[in-house]
């Protein structure tokens, strides 16, 4: 449960309640990641920010997460519980509590000849997919390519100015934040009755996954006993119901 205190009085002399972060709380939050060393933006929630600095991002928004359950690198995580909401942050991090340290056996030496069968050409920078992974290719030449699958910020300090911007209450709200973070997307309709929950996905969801889905639902949500997922009829289902609703004419 959110912490309640009250401010200063506003104009009308009463008094305005403050909201603290706790764990386990759904908040919206806005944030501007950078690496201390450049100062190079390398995330953001801000359409102001990406304008600024004419970045590659479009259609940024707010962020809902749940504090606590590392939906963040850990030390804004971390950071977040006690903080006020609608307060501005600065927190800057190790690598430790961001990114993780650079990992030697993370930087490979993979024969050219791989990328050649694949008509691949490696280019120092070129960001690649080997077996599933993601590398960047650091150096090539007699025969062989370094390539570093740590990740691109690894063993790098790194700043977050944010805000939350609002504690999440709304549990339908909550559980399209799950989905967001889960599946990379939200459900086109939720319906919550009696602890149960139905998710309308545009795309099946493999049966393969959904009893850990529904696991992280329950964990996450207090107010959730049970999660179905049911795929959204496509227009021409949508059109073939409509036509054996309509009621036939007799002559």
């Amino acid at each position: 449960m959110t912490a309640i205190t009250f401010s200063n009085n506003n104009e009308n002399g009463l008094e305005m309640p403050k909201a603290f972060i706790k764990e386990n709380d759904f908040v919206e939050m806005s944030y501007t990641g950078k690496s201390t060393d450049d100062g190079q933006i390398f995330d953001t929630t801000e359409n102001k920010v990406v304008q600024e600095h004419h970045l590659h991002a479009h259609d940024v928004q707010p962020m809902t997460i749940c504090v606590g359950r590392g939906h963040l690198i850990p030390g804004l995580d971390k950071d977040l519980v006690g903080k006020e909401v609608g307060k501005d942050y600065s927190l800057t991090l190790d690598s430790e509590n961001a990114y993780g340290k650079k990992n030697a056996k993370l930087i490979q030496l993979i024969p050219t000849a791989k990328f050649k069968k694949q008509e691949i050409i490696p280019m120092h920078g070129m960001t690649v997919n080997i077996d599933g992974n993601k590398g960047i290719i650091k150096k090539t030449g007699g025969g062989r390519t370094l390539v570093d699958f740590n990740h691109p910020l690894a063993g790098r300090e790194v700043q977050y100015d944010y805000k939350v911007n609002k504690i999440v209450s709304d549990v339908k709200d909550q559980i399209k934040a799950v989905s967001k973070i889960m599946l990379g997307v939200e459900p086109s309709d939720v319906a919550v009755k009696e602890g149960s929950a139905t998710l309308t996905m545009e795309h099946e969801i493999p049966k393969e996954i959904v009893p850990e889905l529904e696991k992280q639902f329950i964990e996450h949500i207090a107010q959730i006993k049970n999660v179905d997922f049911k795929k959204a009829s496509t227009s021409s289902e949508k059109e073939e119901s409509l036509k054996t609703s309509q009621p036939t004419q007799e002559l």
